[in-house]
């Protein structure tokens, strides 16, 4: 079970992100693999060199909402909630009702088409690619950390401009 962050503690990038990752992903295959399209790894352990949450957030991305009930049938046998959007349109969270051995991890399921996504994959891709900003954003979260550590919902809200810039930089560029 995953509880709610009680510490905000920020790492190092960690190369066995990448492992535990695919261990989840292959865990949730086994259950879901037939009628999703991709489990993508996104969020700052996917980006290499990125300081982060040693929480390993994951995109489960189906074609459409159609397939949604499904995935909700059969992740609830497998030991997951489903949380709904948690107030971010174009995902679905889940949480994990038990132990299951793995890194902790956040698992949300989103169509190929959802905002949430769309804009995950843009921040992790150019995060990825531009030493300067990820250099800069690994910074921020440290210096976050520290200032809010025992405040999520401060060290998240004060990501978000850095972030929404990135943003406008790759997805909104031509709005």
């Amino acid at each position: 079970m995953v509880e709610p962050t009680k510490v905000v503690q920020v790492e190092p990038y960690n190369p066995e992100w990448r492992v535990e990752f695919e261990r989840i992903k292959t865990m949730l295959l086994s259950y879901i693999g037939d009628i999703v399209l991709a489990i993508e790894h996104v969020g700052s352990t996917s980006v290499e060199g990125l300081a982060a949450k040693p929480i390993i957030d994951l995109d489960v991305v189906i074609d459409s909402y159609t397939a949604l009930p499904d995935i909700i049938e059969r992740l609830g046998r497998e030991g997951f909630t489903h949380e709904g959007n948690l107030g971010i349109e174009g995902r679905e969270a889940f949480k994990r009702t038990g132990t299951d051995g793995l890194m902790s991890y956040h698992l949300y399921v989103c169509p190929k088409d959802g905002r949430g996504y769309l804009e995950h994959i843009a921040l992790r891709d150019y995060l990825r690619t531009n030493e300067t900003a990820r250099n800069e954003y690994g910074a921020l979260k440290l210096r976050l950390a520290e200032a809010y550590r025992y405040d999520i919902d401060q060290y998240c809200d004060n990501k978000t401009e850095f972030v929404r810039e990135i943003l406008n930089k790759t997805m909104y560029k031509n709005k």
